[in-house]
């Protein structure tokens, strides 16, 4: 591995995002506005309008030009866009889905991760409350993810490309949400990618590439976030490598002669369209030689993966709808299609939508909250600081960790959620309970972060925070509520169990050893960091069954889980500031 950073044109890493999307829209002013107080939500100037299903695609940033590329007229109505490699939170979409809305629903789009489909999920619960119709598809193209028996477990890579552009032309056309939505699971149905990988990627925060690929090596599968591939192989002839792209694409298309195909030839961000071009030839002469018919070809960036060399070989089936939605005119920064469309009236400006009304939790007297406990909500606002800082101390050790089976972003989404936790704390009023905080921090870190950790931590903090939510003060037992609320909020939204190789193999075994030492919140604690310790370690000893690392099999073997091992830096700095 290189340990050399890798140079880049940037401010302050915090604000990459924030002014990719100002430079994006003052480039195409025409075709680009940001809407929604997130800052998150590229919206079409021409596209969305009355009687008009709104289309939403979203994901990570670093896949430029996916998302936002592929909003404009004809395509998505708008993008909702994460941070680097991180799903888009709730609110981001949100604000996407209020900008669009045209009074027939909205279709959200974007890749199968388990962070996005929680984030979209939310979501998608969030316009039910607020009347809108909404409905949601997880791009599954990577054949080199899952076996075709599990089609539905694959990951969603540059065949984004196909599905959004079927959705959009559908919706374009006028068609409405539960006919767009079959032609976005049409679109689904009928294309498969495979890629490789020739380098790895280095997050922008860090510099550093967060796995290794040997100078004579390349990674046969890789995923668009710089997840190591399924095998790695020696590297080889452009024609030998297309060859097997291409062949097991068909394989599993069940491709016959005569068959109509599109296909797009994606680089992944460091591989220009000298090479690009060589694999679309020997692309081109396998398919002719198989009587396929090329009806389009796109060969370009379209779904990078940040600085990775590497290319990837997509194929959309086509019957004649496809062909004909493949066709409709669109107008977008990555993708123009036929005659710029002519503009039309855009919606009727709406009221203003705010946030649903929630439930609003049942609040005791503060006089009627227990007293007893030395954990009073100064105490507890010191340690959640304590925390945050553990987490930013240790911010490049885990990414590194999770760079070795997952995408190498966990370290960072960690401190960008904390660092909210820090701030939210520091607003919160003087005589806030810790329950009250807690629902604060769960606000926080869901708005901050998105990913997966978003959703699963926020969960967390509330259910922790209601766990504890009779008491001003926590003692041993309550502490150890307080523990168990973490782990029970983690497990309620992301369904992990013990021994999938998750954070919940910290988590339970502490939540376990807290409630069995409760006698007073330092030994609770004490207990809880010792065995989440242990269930970190034991992660090196499992397979992944969760997440982005279960695509790896085997591979994942050997190496501790970063959710786990920063759960344990929480619990560990916790412990230390009660000592």
């Amino acid at each position: 591995m290189n340990d050399h950073p890798t140079k880049r044109l940037l401010n302050a890493p915090a604000d990459i995002v924030t002014e990719a999307l100002a430079g994006m829209i003052a480039a195409h002013p025409d075709l680009l506005a940001l809407e929604g107080p997130t800052g998150r939500a590229v919206v079409a100037v021409d596209g969305p309008r009355d009687g008009k299903v709104g289309i939403v695609i979203g994901g990570g940033s670093g896949h430029e030009p996916a998302f936002a590329g592929y909003v404009g007229r004809g395509l998505a109505d708008a993008a909702a866009v994460g941070n680097v490699f991180a799903s888009p939170g709730p609110q981001q979409i949100l604000d996407a889905a209020r900008a669009v809305e045209g009074g027939t629903g909205v279709l959200f789009l974007y890749g199968n991760y388990t962070c996005d489909v929680m984030n979209f999920d939310m979501a998608v619960e969030a316009c039910a409350a607020e009347g809108i119709p909404a409905r949601s598809l997880a791009v599954t193209d990577d054949v080199a993810s899952a076996p075709r028996d599990r089609a539905g477990d694959r990951r969603g890579i540059a065949g984004d490309f196909f599905v959004f552009k079927i959705a959009g032309a559908a919706a374009d056309a006028g068609r409405d949400l539960e006919e767009c939505l079959a032609a976005a699971r049409a679109a689904n149905a009928a294309t498969r990618t495979m890629g490789v990988a020739l380098t790895p990627c280095a997050m922008p925060q860090t510099g550093q590439a967060h796995f290794a690929i040997a100078p004579d090596s390349m990674e046969i599968g890789m995923g668009i976030h710089g997840e190591p591939g399924m095998r790695s192989a020696p590297l080889g002839r452009a024609d030998d490598l297309a060859d097997e792209l291409i062949e097991t694409i068909l394989d599993d298309l069940d491709a016959r002669r005569n068959d109509r195909v599109a296909v797009l030839v994606n680089g992944l961000g460091a591989t220009g369209q000298l090479e690009l071009y060589i694999l679309n030839r020997r692309v081109a002469q396998v398919l002719a030689d198989r009587g396929i018919t090329v009806h389009r070809t796109w060969v370009g960036e379209y779904c990078t993966s940040l600085d990775m060399a590497g290319a990837s070989v997509t194929l959309m089936r086509l019957d004649d709808d496809l062909a004909a939605l493949l066709d409709r005119p669109c107008r977008t920064v990555a993708l123009t299609v036929g005659e710029t469309p002519t503009p039309v009236a855009r919606r009727r400006d709406r009221p203003a939508r705010g946030p649903a009304p929630t439930a609003k939790r049942k609040v005791q007297g503060r006089s009627t909250l227990a007293t007893d406990g030395t954990v009073t909500p100064q105490v507890f606002r010191a340690m959640m600081g304590g925390a945050a800082q553990a987490i930013s101390d240790q911010r490049d050790w885990l990414s590194r960790l999770d760079g070795v089976i997952g995408d190498g972003d966990h370290g960072i989404t960690m401190e960008i959620g904390w660092t909210a936790i820090t701030r939210v704390l520091d607003e919160a009023p003087a005589d806030a309970t810790i329950t009250d905080l807690c629902d604060r921090m769960s606000t926080a870190f869901l708005d901050a972060v998105g990913a997966s950790t978003g959703p699963l931590y926020a969960s967390a903090f509330a259910a922790a925070g209601a766990a504890v939510s009779d008491r001003l003060n926590l003692d041993g037992p309550a502490m150890a509520a307080w523990i168990r609320g973490m782990c029970d909020g983690i497990v309620s939204r992301g369904g992990a169990a013990l021994g999938d190789k998750t954070m919940i193999d910290a988590w339970l075994p502490a939540a376990d050893a807290a409630s069995a030492h409760d006698a007073d919140p330092v030994s609770a604690l004490k207990a809880a960091a010792n065995a989440a310790a242990g269930g970190r370690d034991r992660t090196a000893q499992m397979e992944s069954r969760r997440g982005r690392s279960a695509k790896l099999g085997a591979r994942s073997l050997g190496h501790i889980d970063p959710g786990a091992a920063s759960a344990c830096l929480i619990l560990e700095s916790m412990k230390q500031y009660l000592g």
